[in-house]
């Protein structure tokens, strides 16, 4: 095949994450991204290919499922500082939170804007499964909560299926 022509969308640079689910039901198949503003035309090859192949929570994207497939490209902006962990907006605002565990270790993790939506969570749901994800295995108080870092920001969702991309080709 002829390698890929230069994108003609603009090669500024912005934060990005790249999320792929599956099938009718858009089964999450691997999402990832970065905080960083890296330029879109290498840092959307970089983490298309990141978040297909090397996401830990999934194996490998295999050539069997990319006709099911659905790319989604987030680009970040507008980042606050929250006042509290519940200074945000569902379906508004992705959130970036930052805690310590309990070895004492300081973690972070992150949900886009659509996740908390998409699962039907209110946002002490998206807090407590945030905090989760980010690794942490005691229980969850209203004191842990209060001492959380969040940073809110919005983002431009971008999808594609397959079928798109192979219509875009011809």
């Amino acid at each position: 095949m002829d390698p890929p022509q230069t994108p003609n969308f603009t090669n500024e640079a912005f934060p990005l994450f790249v999320t792929w689910k599956i099938g009718k039901e858009h089964r999450l198949r691997g999402c990832i991204g970065t905080f960083n503003a890296m330029h879109l035309h290498s840092g959307l090859r970089e983490y298309a290919i990141t978040s297909a192949l090397k996401d830990s929570r999934f194996t490998p994207i295999t050539r069997e499922e990319v006709p099911r497939l659905t790319v989604s490209v987030s680009i970040l902006q507008h980042f606050e500082e929250a006042e509290h962990y519940l200074d945000w907006k569902l379906g508004k605002h992705g959130i970036r939170i930052e805690f310590i565990n309990e070895r004492g270790t300081k973690r972070t993790a992150t949900y886009l804007p659509q996740v908390a939506t998409e699962q039907g969570w209110d946002q002490i749901q998206t807090i407590d499964s945030l905090l989760r994800k980010g690794g942490y295995k005691a229980a969850i108080t209203a004191d842990l909560r209060r001492s959380i870092k969040l940073t809110r920001y919005q983002s431009e969702e971008v999808s594609a299926t397959y079928g798109d991309y192979i219509s875009q080709r011809c």
